[in-house]
């Protein structure tokens, strides 16, 4: 019977933490809905202001400096909350991969990514990331004044973003110099744009935009791959959990049966005894009978 019991409170304690990881994977889930609405509007833009620069710079190329690429920094975009497998590990892995020798300086944007780190907090500054998509803002703020910060002190020219794509892959973007791919590239137009502004301010505004709506997209496409990897990850854990309550339910049941037999035994091994008295009283004779009476007390 204890055994019984304790198979039962433990079947009900997985049932509660079931439920508990079915609601946050159905968080997830709704919330990957909500960031494809503000992803496909951000690429839209992003692809606008790309578009623009290749129009722009196929007539005045001589506005784009070379940089060397000196002093790189690379923003890890990790994860605030965990329940997602090897999702910030897996960024650190690629940045050791691909950046075997020296040591980088680093931006690490999450929670979940700074417990990885402990070992490299001399050269990476920690903020924290986004959970949802209203936060995404007040993060990217935070990326900004700690990119402004950097570059007073160690003159920063170069700018990689690391992060988790929409198919799951990670990839390494380049963000500053912007437009690097749009070298050499022949004119879409005959003639080239009217601009307001001089060549290198226009170029100079253009990159301003860029770098904000791109460091948009980048975060929302990592939160919309961070909340699939956390669907897929809570899902397989209550299907888990699931086989675990049903192998619990067969343990229950076993026992319960082994003590349905064990009482059934006994009352057939009370009920042949009381029998057994019955038929010893039954095959006495008539005078054993008297003789077994008590004598009367007169």
């Amino acid at each position: 019977m204890t055994k019984r019991k304790d198979l039962e409170h433990h079947r009900h304690s997985l049932g509660e933490i079931r439920e508990i990881m079915n609601s946050m994977k159905t968080l997830a889930f709704l919330e990957t809905r909500k960031l494809t609405r503000f992803l496909s509007a951000q690429q839209a833009v992003v692809r606008s202001i790309e578009k623009t620069a290749a129009d722009f710079l196929s007539f005045h190329l001589e506005t784009l400096p070379e940089m060397e690429e000196v002093n790189c920094i690379y923003l890890l975009i990790g994860t605030e909350r965990g329940f997602c497998g090897d999702f910030n590990r897996s960024l650190l892995h690629h940045l050791d991969s691909s950046h075997p020798q020296g040591e980088p300086l680093l931006l690490a944007v999450g929670h979940k990514l700074h417990t990885l780190m402990e070992n490299e907090t001399n050269r990476a500054i920690l903020i924290n990331g986004a959970s949802v998509a209203e936060e995404v803002t007040s993060v990217l703020d935070q990326i900004v004044q700690a990119l402004f910060s950097l570059q007073k002190q160690h003159g920063i020219q170069t700018l990689c973003g690391l992060y988790h794509g929409g198919d799951g892959g990670i990839i390494m973007q380049k963000l500053l110099p912007p437009f690097q791919n749009y070298l050499l590239q022949p004119p879409y137009f005959r003639q080239p744009p009217v601009l307001n502004l001089q060549p290198k301010d226009f170029l100079i505004k253009l990159t301003e935009q860029y770098l904000f709506a791109a460091l948009h997209e980048i975060l929302y496409t990592s939160l919309m791959a961070e909340n699939q990897n956390r669907v897929a990850h809570l899902e397989g854990a209550v299907k888990h959990l699931d086989e675990k309550s049903d192998k619990l339910i067969r343990q229950c049941n076993a026992l319960r049966q082994e003590e349905i037999i064990e009482e059934i035994e006994v009352i057939l091994l009370s009920g042949s005894s009381s029998d057994d008295d019955w038929q010893q009283r039954k095959s006495l004779s008539p005078k054993d009978s008297i003789r077994t009476k008590k004598p009367l007390n007169i």
